[in-house]
């Protein structure tokens, strides 16, 4: 069966872009996208992918413009005949499904920007006479999406948390695959003094509670990740975490775009993991450090409460803030001092129930079904 796979863009390297580029490896399928950067691909271990990835042309980098620009790229796309089947893994390329079928929505917020985070965009990120523009701008589109997903022939989603925002925002029922992790490639290297942290610096991951937790503290932190590109609209939260990371140099070191071996490695020998991000769609770094069989602390919020199990293999935090992730961390460097590998087998075991195996097998089974 000859696949094809939409992905609003390849230029910002998330948990959406690694479902779109798993699904095109094991599948052996073509990626269209419009903005591409190789260099990141290569870094999270997909060179081999970059042969069938195929653009639909670049737009512009900064937000709302990239978000309408892919918009309207994939509803103009229209493939005829070249493909037996399309699954749609990034939700701003939703609106392919009205000229290509038959086909599946992976979706995974959905469209997070005209529904869940609306108001939490018009509050932190934009000027009182941004706002009412921003409105026109969410209502017409929302008038789109539900018309578009209206043409999706099978919709699936990655957590319980996205099912319930499709159900109350599009009055649709999704079916749900949790997101690939290759469980395979993770292992557990003892304990190097560090905790880690994952993520890109958005406001919405909140990474001032993860310094705010460690200022004036012994413990070191690692912090992977990096601002988007084009996004401007961030430049005022840059300047806030920048300003913070002044006075913690000592004990905070953040890591630009580390390769996937360099990212597997952090994995292995940290000795905790930790996130902050707001009712985060599912969360797949939380199950990356699992397969590594570390401890986990995050947010009672989102897909962690999906995949975590509170006081067995980490910890969630009800209306988390720097001192009670400074708390939970407590908790568990005091376990880890009376069993040091108690977090390792059970973790690993909970993480084999998200691997790449799993989710590859019930997408075929998707498939299969509406093929027929």
């Amino acid at each position: 069966m000859k696949i094809a796979i939409f992905h609003n863009y390849l230029d910002n390297i998330g948990g959406a872009e690694l479902v779109a580029l798993t699904l095109a490896r094991e599948f052996n399928a073509d990626v269209y996208t419009t903005n591409i950067d190789t260099n990141y691909i290569i870094k999270m271990g997909f060179e081999d992918v970059i042969p069938r990835i195929k653009s639909l042309g670049t737009i512009p980098k900064k937000a709302p413009f990239k978000h309408q620009f892919a918009f309207w790229k994939f509803r103009k796309l229209n493939l005829g005949n070249q493909y037996d089947f399309y699954i749609v893994a990034g939700d701003w390329a939703m609106s392919g499904v009205v000229n290509n079928k038959p086909n599946m929505w992976y979706a995974h917020g959905p469209t997070n920007e005209l529904w869940e985070w609306k108001e939490y965009i018009k509050k932190t990120m934009l000027t009182s006479w941004q706002r009412p523009i921003f409105d026109v701008w969410v209502f017409i589109n929302r008038i789109f999406s539900r018309r578009y997903i209206k043409h999706v022939n099978v919709l699936v989603c990655n957590s319980r948390n996205s099912q319930g925002r499709i159900k109350r925002y599009y009055q649709k029922d999704a079916s749900i695959i949790n997101p690939p992790i290759d469980t395979t490639k993770y292992s557990n290297n003892g304990d190097g003094g560090y905790w880690l942290s994952v993520n890109r610096f958005i406001p919405a991951k909140r990474i001032e509670i993860q310094v705010e937790a460690f200022k004036g503290d012994a413990r070191k932190l690692i912090i992977v990740g990096s601002y988007e590109k084009g996004a401007d609209q961030f430049e005022g939260y840059k300047g806030k975490i920048e300003s913070l990371m002044k006075s913690h140099k000592s004990n905070i070191e953040i890591i630009h775009w580390a390769t996937d071996t360099e990212l597997k490695k952090l994995y292995s020998e940290c000795k905790g993991f930790i996130t902050t991000s707001m009712d985060e769609d599912f969360g797949m770094t939380v199950v990356e450090a699992m397969a590594s069989g570390k401890p986990v602390i995050a947010p009672n919020e989102g897909g962690y409460k999906e995949s975590i199990l509170d006081n067995e293999n980490g910890i969630l935090i009800e209306d988390i803030n720097g001192d009670k992730l400074r708390d939970a961390i407590n908790i568990i460097e005091s376990n880890l001092e009376n069993d040091k590998d108690r977090y390792v087998q059970t973790n690993q075991n909970r993480a084999k129930k998200f691997d790449t195996s799993t989710f590859i097998s019930q997408i075929k089974t998707k498939i299969d079904y509406i093929s027929k």
